[in-house]
């Protein structure tokens, strides 16, 4: 899987190796949703609560920075030679970080879930319905399980 991915925000220096924290969220979520080895491309953005406000704003009519983000590329078509492109995931680094510390939670392990998080929106697990959130809680815990992330549900 092509990973595109950009930092604008010095909030993320506080996750030690994000880039590489990235890519192995990345594989992993690949391995664990079956994906592993295709030809895909995805794009993160690494940037602050103002920046997620807005989009969250324009996009989905809720004006506060929220965790993540993710916006599926829909109807795209490519060369068969081509990555097929996933969608973007953006995350907001003072919301991962006021979470991580509520919760308890280490700020790489809380970042590393939310890119699994959005990476799996992008694959179109969602979290709607019960059974929709359990399917992909348990999926993301599995992922997790695999990088050395505790359970982020507390099961």
């Amino acid at each position: 899987m092509i990973v595109t991915i950009a930092v604008d925000d010095a909030g993320w220096d506080a996750v030690p190796a994000l880039e590489e924290l990235t890519r192995r969220a990345v594989d992993a979520t690949a391995t664990g949703a079956g994906i592993a080895g295709k030809n895909l491309e995805t794009a993160f953005l690494f940037t602050g609560d103002d920046a997620v406000a807005a989009l969250n704003a324009k996009w989905r009519g809720r004006a506060h920075a929220t965790n993540v983000l993710s916006f599926p590329a829909k109807n795209v078509k490519t060369p068969a030679r081509e990555a097929r492109p996933l969608g973007d995931v953006v995350l907001a680094s003072g919301v991962v970080t006021r979470e991580a510390a509520a919760q308890g939670k280490t700020l790489p392990h809380h970042a590393t879930h939310l890119i699994v998080h959005g990476l799996l929106h992008l694959l179109g697990h969602d979290h709607e319905t019960e059974i929709e959130a359990a399917t992909m809680e348990n999926l993301e815990t599995e992922i997790l399980k695999g990088l050395g992330v505790p359970d982020p549900y507390d099961r």
